[in-house]
């Protein structure tokens, strides 16, 4: 890294805004299929290696979408729906043979299914860089904002990501549903015993989780293109958001627990801390 251009940059408006809104669009692709990612690990504990495929698709469906219907939306919603019906087939069909089982089992199946679509990618699309371009209705002037040039399409996928974002906080903190994956999560099966289907739940889940990939896939082909071998990069790009973003759910959690706990100390419990038992008194004897 140059630290005098870096410098140079940030004493310079119109170059933060430039900078800020291109790392905008690779963190909005990154959180979508990372999103994805964990949602799957948390639910399922599968590492699904093979989710940089599910982008990969989505691009090249995108693509083909709009070859024959010309709009983009259509070809946006195309790559979002088939790679959801392609996680459900691939956790039926693969997937849930291996639940419970050796993890390099998991990361076996995963990776053949990345070598082979790899290969089928190229046998169906060629090996030649594809991309959709910007859509019409967004080859506008640019929006200039202290100077820097940011792109109104650019401005509408970070939208995009923000309001995916606030749906899946909301969807999984205040609908049934979502309590219902969290519950899965932790213990599928007492959420089992209690009468719900698990086996819909997680056929859905890693459909969502499918979803998100095939959109990320979809609005990266207009911007930065589909190509082959797309698929192990971005398992490797977004691993790291998503183990982050894990972690960072896993340590809010822990510590919205701690608060919840230390006010008071349950008197049938035992104590889950030495200060809840150093405030509990023993039991005078009679």
């Amino acid at each position: 890294m140059d630290l005098d251009a870096l410098g140079a940059c940030l004493t310079t408006p119109a170059c933060v805004v430039n900078q800020t809104t291109s790392g905008l669009i690779v963190g909005m692709l990154l959180f979508l299929v990372a999103a994805g990612l964990t949602l799957i690990f948390g639910v399922l504990k599968i590492v699904n290696f093979a989710h940089g495929t599910f982008y990969m698709l989505g691009g090249y469906v995108a693509y083909t979408a709009l070859g024959a219907t010309d709009s983009y939306t259509v070809a946006v919603l195309s790559g979002t729906l088939a790679m959801a019906l392609f996680g459900v087939l691939f956790e039926r069909v693969l997937i849930s043979r291996v639940y419970g089982s050796n993890v390099l089992m998991q990361l076996l199946i995963c990776y053949a299914v990345v070598l082979i679509f790899d290969d089928l990618v190229k046998i169906v699309w060629g090996p030649e860089f594809h991309a959709m371009g910007m859509p019409a209705a967004f080859q506008v002037p640019p929006l200039f904002i202290a100077g820097g040039v940011v792109p109104p399409f650019y401005a509408v996928l970070i939208g995009i990501a923000a309001l995916i974002a606030i749906a899946l906080g909301l969807g999984l903190s205040m609908t049934r549903f979502g309590k219902t994956v969290r519950a899965a999560a932790i213990n599928p099966q007492m959420v089992s015993a209690l009468g719900v289907n698990t086996t819909l739940l997680f056929a859905i889940v890693f459909a969502i989780g499918g979803g998100l990939a095939g959109l990320a896939g979809a609005l990266g082909e207009a911007d930065g293109g589909a190509k082959p071998d797309q698929s192990e990069p971005s398992v490797k790009m977004m691993l790291e958001p998503a183990l982050t973003l894990g972690t960072c759910t896993g340590a809010t959690a822990s510590a919205a627990g701690s608060r919840a706990w230390s006010p008071r100390c349950s008197r049938s419990a035992p104590p889950r801390s030495t200060r809840c038992a150093r405030r509990r008194r023993p039991a005078r004897a009679s």
